[in-house]
C-alpha cells in the first residue's frame, strides 16, 4: 500500500517547519520584551502553522488509494 502525498510539498513542508519554529521562538521573546500583548499575534501564527503541518501528515499517512467521503 503506498502512502498519500500530503498537500504541502517537501520544500513548502521545510518552509512551514522553518516558519513554525521561528513564529513560536519570538512569541516568548516578545512577550518579555514589549510591553504590550502583540506577542499573541506570533502565537496564533506558530498555531496556524501548526495546524498546517498536522494537516499534511495525515494527509501523508492516508494511503493512496483512500477516497476522501466528501
Amino acid at each position: 500500500m503506498h502512502q498519500g502525498s500530503g498537500i504541502l510539498s517537501t520544500r513548502q513542508r521545510r518552509l512551514a517547519w522553518l516558519g513554525f519554529l521561528l513564529a513560536a521562538l519570538q512569541a516568548p521573546l516578545s512577550a518579555k520584551l514589549v510591553s504590550d500583548d502583540s506577542w499573541l499575534f506570533s502565537l496564533c501564527v506558530a498555531l496556524m502553522v501548526a495546524t498546517v503541518i498536522i494537516a499534511d501528515d495525515a494527509a501523508r499517512r492516508r494511503p493512496a488509494d483512500a477516497r476522501s467521503t466528501d
